[in-house]
């Protein structure tokens, strides 16, 4: 696979084509490649789930606590989405998968829980389960790996880079301010320390990329929007990492 912003390779451009013109004068807006649920096996939802009638502001970083492993490959990242399916439909007992999207070690994303994709497109907000109190303003991006004092590859910390750039496009939201993690909302070790301390980087190779995309939707005379405000209730209050968290895949603390 390619990656970079609008290549195609078996997935979907995020933003899609009947909005955003062709694959060519669309790469200003579009983000990486992204597996579908049908990609990857998605079993359906128990029920249809809320798409609510706003833009999230703030996106949320997690791991999934899980080996770090070295197989880079799409049939890994396929069974990475169906695992996390399955441990959160029949062993929480929840609707579908918690997360908006996953992203594997290899930098493979997909599609999370049913109807991202649209909602995304939209520029409106399908409701998670990933962050405890926090799921009806805030997008969860999974990242496979256990990062409590193992280091991101390259690899899923630039395909992280790009879907964060790409949605903060599409939802006029500032890195600086949006991009946080899952310990940032609430009392956990998610996503890792190694992770969550490269945090400041993601946000400012985020931000330096959004730019350039901001700049050639204006070249092309089109519209940008702008930083939204973030309600009080909405801000992160950064309660302090629990002492001896038990780690299970999978799971990484309160949704």
């Amino acid at each position: 696979m390619v990656r970079g912003f609008g290549l195609v390779a078996g997935g979907v451009l995020l933003g899609g084509l009947a909005d955003l013109g062709t694959a060519r004068d669309a790469g200003a807006d579009s983000g990486p490649t992204v597996y579908t649920r049908a990609d990857w096996g998605a079993q359906p939802p128990r029920r249809a789930d809320r798409i609510l009638d706003h833009r999230p502001d703030h996106i949320v970083v997690h791991h999934t606590a899980t080996p770090n492993v070295t197989d880079y490959s799409m049939e890994q990242a396929f069974a990475l989405s169906r695992a996390i399916q399955r441990y959160h439909m029949h062993h929480n007992g929840w609707n579908d998968t918690g997360q908006q999207f996953t992203i594997s070690r290899g930098g493979i994303v997909m599609e999370g829980r049913d109807n991202t994709l649209p909602a995304v497109r939209a520029g409106r907000h399908l409701l998670g389960a990933h962050v405890a109190g926090h799921n009806s303003h805030t997008v969860g991006i999974e990242n496979e790996g256990d990062y409590m004092s193992a280091t991101p590859p390259d690899t899923l910390l630039e395909a992280l880079t790009h879907t964060c750039a790409w949605l903060c496009l599409r939802y006029g939201l500032d890195p600086g301010r949006a991009i946080v993690g899952h310990r940032d909302f609430n009392a956990t070790n998610c996503p890792g320390d190694r992770l969550y301390g490269a945090l400041p980087r993601l946000r400012e190779d985020t931000a330096a990329l959004l730019a350039a995309l901001r700049q050639q939707l204006i070249h092309n005379d089109r519209s940008v929007p702008g930083f939204p405000d973030i309600p009080e209730e909405n801000i992160p209050s950064y309660p302090d990492a629990p002492v001896g968290e038990v780690a299970v895949e999978y799971h990484h603390g309160p949704v």
